[in-house]
C-alpha cells in the first residue's frame, strides 16, 4: 500500500514495453543459456520450433521476433547451461529436497541421465536406460491395467500423444487424464454441450474483423502475452472491448508493443479495454444474464413500435434451440439479483450491451477465471447464449475463442489422450494395432486422485507436468502418494512431482522441443495443435542438454517394448526411427482431419483440421446450438456468509503454470514473496488487518476437514468486496478434492470459501 495515499499498489506502465525485455534480460543473464539467441530467431516460425509456453495461434506472416516474454523465458529456462546431473542426488537425500522451494528446484538444471529411486540411500542414483525400461515394465506388468494412471501435461506433441495414448490402451485401460482435466475441461464439456464442438469457433483471422470483444477471466499480459499484438491491432481499427475480470490486469488495460520502435521510444501505450467491469468471482453468469436481459428488452422495446428488432432471428429459428425458454428466464431475472451476484451495476451492464448492439460482428474470449467454478459450465453456456442471439458464431469475426495455457493441450486431446471412450475411435485403433481396447471410462484427475486415497491407484505415469503440485489438497494428496507401488516422471527439469514417489520410481530425462532430436532416419520434426484447431510443425536445432537424453516418443516406446505382448502391428521402434510413420498412423485413424498430414504441417500459419461448429453444423443432440437457462446466477459451489471470502488463485508475471521464473509479478507491481494474500483495502479494515500483517488462510466450506496455508503477508490491491487473492500452486491445499465443476470436474480454483485467521 502506498504510504501517503492508502491506496493499493499497482502497476503504473503497460504490459510489454521496456519492462518485458527487462524481464526477459533478467532470466537470460541468470541461465547463460547456449545458443539461445538463433533458437529464438526460430521460434514459432516455419521449420523452426514451436514455443513449449501458450497455445496462441501461430501466423502465416510472422514478427521478426514471434516470441513473447513468458514464451522467450521458457525456451531459455530450457537451455541452461546448469545440469541436474547424478552428482547432484547424490549430495542430496530426497527427503532434503522436498524442502526446497519450486524455484530452488528446477534452478539446479537440466536432467541428464535416467534415474531410480534407491529407497535404501533415500536418493535418486543413475542407471542405465534399458535397465529403467526393464524396471518399469516389470513393475507395469505386475499391475492390474484399472489401477495405472497414464498422465500427460501439455507440451508432449501430436506424435508423442498418439503413441502415449495407444500404449495406455493397449496396456488395458483408458486413465488418461491430462492438464485439461486441471484447467479447461469445463470448455471441452460445455462447449461441447451447446454447440456440439469442445473447442473454440475462432481462427486467428477472425479477430482482424470483429467489431467487439466481450473478454471474461483471461489475462494475456501474464499467460498469452502474443494474443496482445491482435488485440492493440483490433483497437486500432475501432474495435471495442469489454472486459471482465475481478483483477484489473494491465495486459487489458494498456500495452507497448515491443516489436513498435515508435511506441518503444515515446513509451505511449494503446489503451485497450474500452469498459473494464470488475466482476465478482462466480458473477459471470449474473453479468451475462444482464447483458442478454438488456438486448431482449430493446429488442422487444423496438418491435413494439414496428421497428424491426435487434436479434438474429433467421439465425435463431434456422440454428438454435431453446430460445423461448432462456428468453423467459432472462425476462424472470431480477435486476437486483444479477447486480448482487455480479458485483456491477446496471447501468454499467446496460452500456456494455449497447457495445454488443452496435457491433455487427463479435468475439467471446474467455479463460479460467470463467471456468473454474462449481458451475463453470453453465458460465459457458450463458456466454454462448449471448453470442446465440445475433448469430455471433459460425461467421466471420465472430464467435466464441477459448485461451488456452498449454502449447498442445488441445492437441493431445484431438489425437486420443482421453479418459472418456466415446470420443476416441477405438474400433478405428482395434483395426489398426490388432488388439481390443478397453471400453470402460478411464479417470480424470479428481477421480485419480481419489483412487490415490482409496488405494485402488497403484501407479502413475506422467509425461511431463509437476501434476502433484498442481492438484487440489496437495498435502493431503502428497501423503498418499508414497503409497503408490510405483511412479514414472519424463521430464526436463526437477519438479517437486519428482520427490513425491511410489515404493518403485524412476526419473527419465528427455529432449526439450527446441533441441535437435536424431532418430535411425535422421533428424525429426514433431507437430502441434494450437488454441484456433491449426496443426503446426516443429523442428528442434538446439544441441541436446547431455548424450543420454532420449526423446518423449522414443521413451513412450521403450516403455512399450518392455511392458506389452509382441505384436507385428504395434512395431513401436520402427514408429520411433521415423516419426513420419507416426504421423501416417493419426492420419489413418483421423482421416478427415489429417489427411496429407507431413505434406502440409510445414504450410504457413499451420492447416485447418476443421471444426462443424464454425461451418454452423451442430453436432448436439438437438442439432442445433443450445440456448441454455441457468439454475443459478452465481457460479459459486458455496456462497456468501458472514467473514467468508472467495479466493482467486493466480499466476505472477514471472511464471508458467507450475514454473516459477523468479519472485517478479512486475504487471501487478509486486515484488518478492509469492506467499502473500491480496485483500481490498475496505475489507482490510473490516477485518483489522494492516499492510504486512501476517496471516492464515483456512478453508471454509463447510465440510469440517481442516485445511490451512500459513504464513501469508497481507497486501492491499484492488479487488472486489469479499475477494481475496494468492498465487497458484502455494494456494492449492485450501482447494476441497470435491470443491469442481460439476459438469467437468475442473478444481474450482477461482472461488475457494476461506476464512482470515490472524498469525
Amino acid at each position: 500500500m502506498d504510504d501517503e495515499t492508502g491506496k493499493p499498489r499497482e502497476y503504473d506502465g503497460a504490459a510489454g514495453g521496456w519492462g518485458s525485455l527487462s524481464g526477459l534480460a533478467k532470466v537470460y543473464r541468470r541461465e547463460h543459456p547456449d545458443g539461445a539467441l538463433a533458437t529464438l530467431l526460430r521460434q514459432n516460425k516455419a521449420r523452426g520450433f514451436m514455443c513449449t509456453s501458450c497455445a496462441w495461434g501461430k501466423p502465416a506472416h510472422t514478427h521478426a521476433f514471434e516470441f513473447c516474454e513468458n514464451g522467450a523465458k521458457s525456451t531459455i529456462w530450457e537451455l541452461t547451461r546448469d545440469r541436474c546431473t547424478p552428482d547432484f542426488f547424490q549430495a542430496h537425500t530426497v527427503a532434503e529436497l522436498r524442502q526446497w522451494q519450486d524455484y530452488d528446484l528446477e534452478m539446479a538444471g537440466r536432467l541428464t541421465e535416467p534415474l531410480r529411486y534407491d529407497a535404501a540411500t533415500d536418493r535418486y542414483v543413475a542407471c542405465s536406460w534399458a535397465d529403467a525400461f526393464q524396471g518399469i515394465g516389470r513393475e507395469l506388468k505386475a499391475l492390474e491395467p484399472p489401477s495405472v494412471v497414464f498422465y500427460a501435461s501439455g507440451k508432449a506433441s501430436l506424435e508423442a500423444s498418439y503413441l502415449y495414448a495407444l500404449m495406455a490402451r493397449v496396456y488395458g485401460n483408458n486413465n488418461l487424464p491430462d492438464s485439461s482435466n486441471m484447467c479447461h475441461e469445463t470448455t471441452s464439456v460445455g462447449l461441447k454441450k451447446v454447440i456440439g464442438s469442445p473447442v473454440g469457433t475462432c481462427v486467428l483471422e477472425d479477430f482482424e474483423y470483429c467489431d467487439a470483444i466481450f473478454y471474461f477471466g483471461q489475462n494475456p499480459g501474464t499467460n498469452s502475452p502474443r494474443f496482445l499484438h491482435p488485440l492493440q491491432d483490433a483497437v486500432k481499427r475501432g474495435c471495442k472491448i469489454i472486459t471482465f475480470n475481478p483483477v484489473r490486469e494491465v495486459g487489458l488495460l494498456r500495452f507497448v508493443n515491443p516489436q513498435n520502435p515508435l511506441q518503444m521510444l515515446t513509451g505511449h501505450p494503446t489503451d485497450l479495454s474500452h469498459m473494464y467491469l470488475q466482476v465478482r468471482p462466480g458473477g459471470d453468469i449474473a453479468a451475462i444474464m444482464g447483458l442478454c436481459k438488456h438486448v431482449l428488452a430493446v429488442d422487444a422495446s423496438r418491435r413494439s413500435h414496428g421497428d424491426e428488432g435487434v436479434l438474429d432471428r433467421a439465425f435463431i429459428a434456422e440454428h438454435t434451440s431453446g430460445f423461448e425458454t432462456f428468453a423467459a428466464a432472462a425476462g424472470q431475472a431480477s435486476w437486483e439479483d444479477i447486480q448482487y451476484h455480479s458485483g456491477l451495476r446496471r447501468a454499467d451492464l446496460e452500456a456494455a450491451a449497447e457495445v454488443y448492439l452496435a457491433a455487427q460482428r463479435v468475439i467471446g474470449v474467455y479463460g479460467m477465471g470463467l471456468t473454474q467454478h462449481v458451475h463453470g459450465s453453465q458460465s459457458i453456456g450463458m456466454l454462448v447464449n449471448l453470442l446465440l442471439l445475433r448469430g455471433n458464431i459460425g461467421r466471420q469475426g465472430a464467435g466464441i475463442s477459448p485461451v488456452r495455457g498449454h502449447s498442445n493441450v488441445q492437441g493431445q486431446r484431438t489425437v486420443g489422450i482421453s479418459e472418456k471412450p466415446e470420443l476416441v475411435p477405438l474400433d478405428k485403433l482395434a483395426e489398426l494395432f490388432d488388439f481390443q481396447p478397453p471400453r470402460e471410462k478411464g479417470l480424470t484427475t479428481v477421480e485419480v486422485c481419489e483412487g490415490v486415497r482409496s488405494g485402488s491407484v497403484r501407479a502413475f505415469v506422467s509425461l511431463g507436468g509437476n501434476f502433484v503440485r498442481a492438484i487440489p489438497e496437495r498435502e493431503a494428496m502428497e501423503a498418499a502418494w508414497q503409497d503408490q507401488a510405483l511412479t514414472v516422471y519424463i521430464a526436463t527439469k526437477l519438479n517437486r512431482s519428482h520427490l513425491v514417489h511410489g515404493r518403485a520410481s524412476w526419473l527419465l530425462p528427455c529432449l526439450a522441443r527446441s533441441e535437435e532430436d536424431i532418430q535411425a532416419s535422421g533428424p525429426q520434426a514433431v507437430s502441434i495443435e494450437d488454441s484456433f484447431s491449426h496443426i503446426h510443425g516443429s523442428v528442434g536445432h538446439a544441441e541436446p542438454a547431455g548424450p543420454y537424453l532420449k526423446s518423449e516418443p522414443a521413451i513412450i516406446a521403450g516403455i512399450a517394448r518392455a511392458t506389452l505382448a509382441v505384436n507385428p502391428r504395434q512395431p513401436w521402434e520402427t514408429w520411433i526411427d521415423d516419426y513420419g510413420r507416426v504421423r501416417e498412423l493419426i492420419e489413418k485413424t483421423y482421416p478427415d482431419q489429417f489427411h496429407d498430414y507431413s505434406a502440409r504441417m510445414f504450410n504457413k500459419g499451420g492447416f485447418y483440421r476443421g471444426n462443424a461448429a464454425h461451418e454452423r453444423k451442430w453436432k448436439t443432440k438437438s442439432g442445433k446450438a443450445d440456448f441454455t437457462a441457468p439454475t443459478v446466477m452465481s457460479a459459486l459451489g458455496v456462497g456468501d456468509a458472514p467473514g467468508r471470502f472467495h479466493l482467486i488463485t493466480m499466476r505472477s508475471n514471472d511464471q508458467f503454470n507450475t514454473t516459477i521464473y523468479g519472485f517478479s509479478d512486475r504487471l501487478r507491481g509486486l515484488e518478492g514473496s509469492r506467499m502473500i494474500l491480496l485483500v481490498n483495502p475496505a475489507d482490510m479494515a473490516r477485518e483489522n488487518l494492516r499492510e504486512g500483517d501476517r496471516v492464515s488462510l483456512v478453508t471454509d466450506a463447510g465440510d469440517g476437514v481442516s485445511r490451512e496455508v500459513t504464513g501469508l503477508t497481507v497486501t492491499a490491491f484492488d479487488l472486489p468486496d469479499g475477494c481475496v487473492g494468492g498465487y497458484y500452486p502455494e494456494m492449492n491445499p485450501l482447494i476441497p478434492l470435491w470443491y469442481h465443476d460439476e459438469a467437468s470436474k475442473t478444481p474450482a480454483a477461482k472461488g475457494v470459501p476461506v476464512r482470515i485467521r490472524p498469525a
